[in-house]
């Protein structure tokens, strides 16, 4: 079974403190990731991360997710790129001292939009990773825009792309959160489009800088996709939990909220 996990921004940076790292939860998702893919020969695996305190506070700084037009617009496109490839390094290096077999696509390299939406980004290198027992490595970047010129692509964008080109059946949202909040502070076990609407006052943005929008943002994106393939569920999930994603990636815990098609 294909799955995608992103590690959110939040999880692996201090959104609150720019180009901040936290390479023990790395270390200890990666020692996971790596457990799972031992103990379950079927199950396939594609990493990306959010940007976190690198990618987000530059491209704020410069309005990257608007559009890309004035001469230092492109430079803070350029400066957005690097940061973003250098929390990628970091993540990368922590996944291959655990072992697991990674290779980093740089989405910006071939990614294309079209006012905000991605309309080209190459699957080929991503299938010949997944057919080798290798776990692609992608991550929240920069990417051409035919309208606004440049733009920012968050890694929920591209799992709504490479979702409709590959046969994934789980997505984890892994955050330092439980779940997805109600007003109350309780995580709302499963979330439908049915339900969205009486739900979404109560979500919240983020506790630090972030472009793409937030807990209501990603949830949206994630009915949008779900609602496009009845097989395809979504977790929100705490990856500060020791274990829990091992137990996730293997069937034994159902802990976060799902995200799911009405039928």
């Amino acid at each position: 079974m294909l799955t995608f996990i992103k590690l959110g921004g939040s999880l692996i940076t201090d959104k609150r403190v720019e180009s901040s790292f936290h390479p023990e939860i790395l270390s200890n998702l990666a020692a996971e990731i790596h457990d799972a893919l031992r103990d379950d020969d079927q199950l396939q695996i594609l990493v990306a991360h959010g940007s976190g305190s690198f990618g987000h506070f530059a491209a704020s700084r410069y309005g990257t997710m608007q559009g890309v037009k004035t001469p230092e617009q492109w430079r803070g496109f350029a400066e957005v790129a690097t940061v973003a490839a250098k929390l990628n390094y970091l993540v990368a290096n922590s996944l291959s001292e655990a072992g697991v077999p990674v290779w980093r696509l740089q989405p910006s390299a071939s990614a294309h939009c079209a006012d905000g939406v991605i309309i080209e980004l190459a699957l080929q290198p991503i299938r010949t990773a997944l057919d080798n027992q290798i776990v692609p490595l992608l991550y929240g970047d920069v990417a051409l825009d035919t309208v606004r010129g440049g733009t920012i692509i968050s890694t929920e964008m591209i799992f709504y792309y490479l979702a409709q080109h590959l046969p994934v059946r789980s997505i984890l949202l892994l955050g330092e959160v439980d779940g997805v909040y109600d007003a109350s502070g309780a995580v709302i076990p499963i979330i439908k489009p049915s339900t969205f609407a009486a739900i979404q006052p109560s979500l919240g943005g983020s506790a630090g800088v972030d472009v793409t929008g937030g807990m209501a943002a990603k949830v949206r994106e994630m009915l949008s996709l779900v609602e496009l393939s009845s097989n395809l569920s979504v977790r929100v999930m705490n990856g500060t939990e020791k274990g829990l994603l091992y137990r996730t990636l293997l069937g034994q815990s159902n802990l976060g909220t799902l995200i799911l098609n009405d039928e």
